[in-house]
């Protein structure tokens, strides 16, 4: 009698939170991707619970129910949480608490997240963007052989890209109006990042005219230390013992691939810099550690659209001011025949794919993972070598490669269901980031959407006599 009463008050809680968001949804027009993106979503009531790992996956059989982040959506700016309402607030925060209380009050063992969906996706993803950052990797090297080096003028091309894409589908999505509230209040943070983003980049390409391969790569290990760090400080992020030992054997296996380098004499010799060449690599490796870290923050409170989109727009500036500054000399000189030309077309594709797939990763996941999952590029860049320089693989490749793998499978050995995907700077019920592909706070309303499914069913299956 007390369970059946529990269970239909909670059922007619949910189901009012619902039918309430999803009228507000439909009085204020939002688009479908707005409510995908911005808004939370729940899975439909005609699909049926799945096994464990599907649950926990970012499944797109989701139902989007409706924004409810007035500030970010309408009012972006000028309205303070509290404009939403308390009430439908503390009911989305209490609806949020009960998926996540789901999610982690399972029993659980050490390696159950690697049975998910979710961890065998995010390696899966690593793994392509390790291939897409050797493609670019492997561009560069072409036009330096072709001697066309034009560290900061062949990245401006990305930025064009990624604003013809993100920037203008932003502009449909929001209108002008909303883009100059966002501008206007949260313009300079993106201009940061696109800053960090550019200068990343560029110190890193220019390394490699000063300093060998071995040095550079080593001083690349740093990136992930500044993630640590700065993870620790401003974001809170507090790190595991098993993430840890991941981390560091992921460092060991490549160190087995930069010693092979060395034994086989592949590591660029002495260079023509040494200093300067590594000065420019850990200046380099700081901003993408800085970079990594601040997009994660980024994009688990905003749309992804509307971070590359920022990222985009401001890097065209930063990136074409530093060009017309540095590269203009090789610009006016310079020799563009069809291959090169050929070169600077598959390093923007390819480094514009790896942009668009950074935030699901860094969403899914976080920053430390992503570092480290680029760690196995050096592993693709020699067997692309193969073909494309006439490289020659050593026996510790393979060794090396299934060791950072390892490492990758020991980070998550935490016993925790979500692995890294719920952010401890969005607070508890995760109420000040978005409900967007591959965030905990999707999973927990997803969570609490099957929660409610199966009270329906429990309390259906009840003697009448006791429904009363």
């Amino acid at each position: 009698m007390r369970f059946s009463d529990r269970a239909n008050s909670l059922v007619q809680d949910i189901q009012g939170f619902v039918r309430e968001r999803g009228a507000s949804t439909r009085q204020q027009g939002y688009t479908r991707v707005e409510q995908f993106e911005m808004a939370d979503h729940m899975p439909s009531s005609s699909q049926k619970p799945d096994d464990e790992g599907s649950a926990l996956g970012n499944t797109v059989e989701v139902r989007a129910i409706g924004s409810n982040d007035d500030h970010i959506t309408r009012d972006y700016g000028t309205a303070s949480p509290s404009a939403r309402g308390d009430g439908t607030a503390a009911e989305e925060g209490a609806v949020v608490s009960e998926g996540l209380r789901a999610l982690e009050g399972r029993k659980v063992r050490w390696y159950s997240y690697l049975t998910t969906r979710d961890f065998w996706i995010v390696l899966v993803v690593g793994q392509i963007l390790a291939l897409a950052i050797t493609s670019t990797n492997t561009f560069s090297s072409l036009l330096v052989a072709n001697g066309t080096s034009i560290p900061a003028f062949q990245t401006f091309f990305n930025y064009v890209l990624l604003t013809l894409i993100y920037f203008t589908y932003m502009l449909y999505q929001y209108g002008f109006r909303k883009f100059g509230r966002i501008l206007l209040y949260d313009g300079w943070k993106y201009f940061i990042l696109s800053f960090l983003d550019v200068e990343g980049n560029y110190f890193t390409v220019l390394a490699y005219n000063y300093t060998n391969i071995l040095s550079a790569q080593l001083i690349n290990f740093w990136a992930i230390v500044v993630v640590v760090i700065v993870s620790f400080i401003l974001l809170r992020v507090r790190y595991k013992i098993f993430q840890i030992i991941g981390i560091l054997v992921c460092v060991g296996g490549t160190g087995i691939l930069l010693a092979s380098d060395h034994i086989q004499g592949t590591n660029g010799g002495p260079g023509a810099n040494l200093l300067k060449g590594d000065l420019f690599a850990l200046l380099g490796a700081t901003f993408y550690g800085l970079t990594n870290t601040f997009e994660e923050w980024f994009v688990s409170k905003r749309p992804a659209y509307e971070v590359l989109a920022f990222l985009g727009f401001f890097g065209i500036f930063i990136n074409g001011t530093q060009a017309a500054i540095f590269d203009r000399h090789t610009l006016e000189t310079g020799n563009f025949t069809p291959p090169v030309i050929g070169y600077i077309v598959g390093y923007t594709l390819a480094l514009t794919l790896f942009y668009s797939i950074v935030p699901f990763v860094l969403r899914i996941a976080s920053a430390a993972f992503f570092n480290i999952s680029l760690l196995t590029g050096n592993f693709w860049g020699t067997i692309i070598g193969v073909r494309v320089f006439g490289y020659t693989v050593h026996f510790l490749y393979p060794i090396a490669f299934v060791l950072i793998i390892i490492g990758q499978l020991i980070y998550f050995l935490a016993g925790s269901m979500l692995g890294d995907s719920k952010k401890p700077w969005l607070g508890d019920d995760q109420a000040d980031g978005v409900a967007g592909f591959g965030t905990a706070k999707l999973k927990a309303l997803n969570a609490a959407r099957r929660r409610e499914q199966e009270l329906e069913e429990e309390s259906q299956q009840q003697p009448a006599t006791q429904q009363v």
